[in-house]
């Protein structure tokens, strides 16, 4: 590439890492002060589940329409408006007077942050297919790097004593200002539809994206399964006091963010197949380890590993996904996040269905089948000739 090209498909690289940063410190902010909300309102577990349900049933909804929009007008287009749109959205849950507005203001925040996640990856792939090599893992691990900043932010104003609207509308308005200087390092968006017929017609569900984004599903079951279970596995069956029980989610947390930017050297090295695999198998044997042998220090160990394994499984779905036909890789991202995203959504409650019918222990041991199946099912990831 000449100098120019180079300095383009960089600048394109960094933006693209912004905007997985925004989306991370954005969603880390709202999850920070999701408490405050539920005080300031009076809500009860089961109200707040409600505004939780809507964000949740925007963001499937969202997906939808996303796909269709970025492959219409390329992806360049929708990224930097859903990117202002998310970063707005985000502020009014925090205002929100009554319980209806909530849920309300929660599934507008779902909608238009879906639009934001396909269309960033779908640009992220252009940027990979431009460099020519695997970027995509590093680009998951900068919404990580983000996740960690906006609960940082948001547990700072929470420690100030700030209002959670005040807390969001502070992370959300610099944030949204910042896309309009980020924008132009943007690649050129792809022709719209209207002069590439096949992006204008509907893309039908095909058996090789309900494969991977079976996998998807898995990868986000044991994802969900982390963030909710570890630490109640430490502290209840293990009898680890609560603070070394915090310590499961903390390590794993972390080890996936390191795995993440990691993954693009291995997918370069490994390719994409060899990598899912060999990620599926570590992590059916860390969280298999950390469940069999039943010591605090091994199931702390095991819990590592198990995120160093999940680390790089979706993002390989998505660059797929992405990859697999590229006129339509908003189409492709969004029918896979679809199915992906009801893994985190459906994962924490599987486990706690099945905990109460055979112990946590054996529950848990469901996410861990579920990483032996993605090695199984790694070769659907083979990139198209």
């Amino acid at each position: 590439m000449s100098g120019t090209a180079i300095r383009q498909v960089t600048g394109a690289r960094r933006a693209v890492s912004f905007f997985f940063v925004l989306l991370g410190t954005v969603s880390g902010a709202w999850a920070a002060r999701i408490p405050a909300v539920k005080h300031d309102l009076g809500l009860g577990n089961g109200q707040l589940s409600y505004g939780l349900l809507a964000l949740t049933t925007g963001l499937i909804v969202g997906m939808r329409f996303a796909g269709r929009l970025t492959d219409r007008f390329g992806s360049a287009r929708v990224v930097t408006p859903a990117a202002v749109a998310t970063t707005l959205a985000v502020i009014p849950p925090g205002y929100a007077p009554t319980l209806p507005l909530l849920v309300a203001a929660l599934f507008l925040y779902g909608v238009v942050s879906a639009s934001l996640d396909v269309s960033m990856n779908a640009h992220g792939v252009e940027v990979e297919r431009a460099y020519g090599r695997p970027l995509m893992s590093g680009f998951h691990g900068m919404y990580s790097v983000g996740g960690l900043l906006g609960a940082g932010l948001g547990g700072l104003f929470a420690w100030l004593g700030t209002g959670a609207g005040t807390t969001l509308a502070a992370t959300g308005v610099p944030l949204a200002l910042a896309c309009l200087l980020v924008r132009r390092h943007l690649l050129p968006h792809a022709p719209p539809a209207a002069k590439n017929p096949r992006t204008a017609t509907r893309a039908r569900w095909s058996g090789w994206i309900a494969l991977i984004g079976a996998v998807a599903f898995a990868g986000l079951v044991g994802e969900g399964a982390a963030v909710d279970w570890t630490a109640v596995y430490l502290f209840e069956d293990l009898h680890a006091p609560q603070g070394v029980a915090a310590l499961g989610f903390a390590v794993f947390s972390t080890a996936m963010t390191v795995g993440r930017f990691a993954g693009d050297h291995l997918a370069l090295r490994l390719g994409p197949v060899r990598l899912v695999r060999h990620s599926g198998l570590l992590a059916a044997a860390g969280l298999g380890t950390a469940l069999l042998v039943g010591s605090i220090p091994v199931a702390i160990a095991g819990f590592a590993l198990f995120g160093l394994g999940l680390a790089t499984i979706v993002p390989q779905v998505f660059s797929a996904a992405g990859n697999h036909d590229p006129a339509r890789a908003g189409h492709g991202i969004a029918q896979v996040a679809t199915i992906g995203y009801a893994g985190l959504v459906a994962g924490p409650a599987i486990i706690g269905g099945a905990a109460e019918l055979v112990g946590l222990p054996a529950a848990l041991g469901i996410p861990a089948l579920l990483a032996a199946i993605m090695a199984v099912s790694a070769g659907a990831l083979r990139p198209p000739r």
